[in-house]
């Protein structure tokens, strides 16, 4: 069994009729914004216990993430989850993306934070940017820096382990 992209429009119409609509994405980014009446079951924990109650007492699922991109790539993980022969599982096309720029609303909450990874390629991109600029102007060695962030960024994609996430996790916004 493969699963059916379907548009926001067509999600919409499903789930006025009863789907339950899982978002995979992290609950940091789902705390900030989703669509109303969507439950937040990240993928990793979708693996590790199955869909969640609501989920299970209905006949059609439609998963999305932010874009589309975790969803397509998790395609035949969540396929594996359909134990029901009855039971429709859909993709939402373009994710919440999708849905926004397709008018339909959202539930958001700007006090939450940002996402961590965003807020890592900020702070990255910022030092980098600041150590080129002092490296251009003040003094060379400032492209240390540059070097050092970069260095960073690289030991994270490798190791998995980000100090600067870490280091963000600890500031005051972060603490909702």
């Amino acid at each position: 069994m493969s699963i059916s992209t379907i548009t926001a429009f067509q999600a919409q119409q499903k789930i006025a009729e009863g789907a339950v609509c899982i978002d995979i994405r992290q609950a940091e980014e789902f705390l900030r914004e989703h669509i109303q009446g969507a439950v937040c079951t990240p993928l990793a924990q979708l693996q590790a216990t199955g869909l969640p109650e609501q989920a299970k007492n209905s006949n059609c699922i439609i998963f999305y993430c932010k874009s589309g991109g975790r969803t397509g790539s998790a395609c035949n993980q969540l396929v594996a989850l359909n134990t029901e022969e009855n039971r429709e599982i859909f993709l939402l096309q373009d994710g919440l993306n999708g849905w926004k720029s397709s008018g339909f609303l959202t539930e958001k909450n700007q006090r939450q934070p940002i996402e961590m990874q965003r807020q890592v390629q900020i702070a990255a991109g910022s030092l980098i940017l600041l150590s080129m600029i002092l490296g251009t102007f003040i003094n060379p060695l400032f492209y240390v820096l540059a070097t050092f962030v970069g260095a960073g960024l690289m030991f994270a994609g490798i190791s998995g382990f980000c100090g600067m996430a870490i280091f963000l996790a600890k500031m005051p916004w972060n603490k909702v």
